[in-house]
């Protein structure tokens, strides 16, 4: 799945999946990406997503413009996988989906990986992983060693789990069926994991187990 990564001087703000046709990005609070700084305008680019995974990026005739790999875009362009985007003081990174790996009939991984990110997963003191419970793939251990890996079955549930300075976070992504984390709902905003915590994902329950 498409996502950008904003930073300002090397630290993450902002993670963002593009599931939306469209997604806009300004400083004022009706985009759906917020950059609150005055080097941004109102409406300053917008995100087309075509197909799966295809995405383009227009700039909505900003002050200050929008720059892909360092030249100031003219016309509506497309992004390619590790594609570095410039608006005002922030730099954007984007990444395409990657290749899909399956465990089970009923659950699918996909891992986002980026040399952008080797540093925080390098110097991770712990190991982490999720041993499934149930379903046919019961026993199985999948490590989660990328900064961003996502678990689920495309248009029925998805999360997300993000690996940041601070530890393990999991959030709703997508499809209509709510994961649960504890017995709770998962939302969009991510929440930490914790060591034993039990994540239910589309009926297969998960282990959330450090090392």
């Amino acid at each position: 799945m498409p996502q950008l990564i904003a930073s300002v001087e090397g630290v993450e703000i902002k993670h963002v999946f593009l599931t939306r046709d469209r997604t806009t990005l300004g400083r004022k609070p009706n985009n759906d990406i917020v950059l609150e700084n005055m080097a941004v305008s109102s409406a300053h680019c917008v995100f087309d997503l075509v197909g799966l995974a295809d995405v383009f990026v227009e700039d909505l005739g900003s002050t200050n413009g929008t720059y892909v790999n360092g030249k100031m875009i003219r016309e509506r362009t497309k992004l390619h996988d590790g594609d570095a985007l410039v608006i005002g003081s922030f730099r954007i990174q984007f990444l395409s989906s990657s290749g899909e790996s399956g465990f089970g009939e009923t659950m699918a991984m996909k891992v986002d990986s980026s040399s952008a990110f080797g540093s925080l997963a390098s110097g991770a003191p712990r190991h982490a992983s999720f041993k499934v419970m149930t379903g046919s793939s019961a026993g199985l251990q999948v490590p989660v060693v990328k900064a961003v890996t996502t678990f689920g079955k495309p248009g029925t549930a998805v999360i997300a789990v993000s690996h940041r300075r601070t530890g393990y976070f999991v959030a709703h992504l997508d499809g209509p069926l709510k994961p649960t984390l504890n017995g709770q709902p998962l939302g969009p905003d991510a929440l930490p994991l914790a060591n034993d915590d039990v994540l239910e994902l589309a009926g297969t329950k998960m282990v959330f187990v450090l090392d």
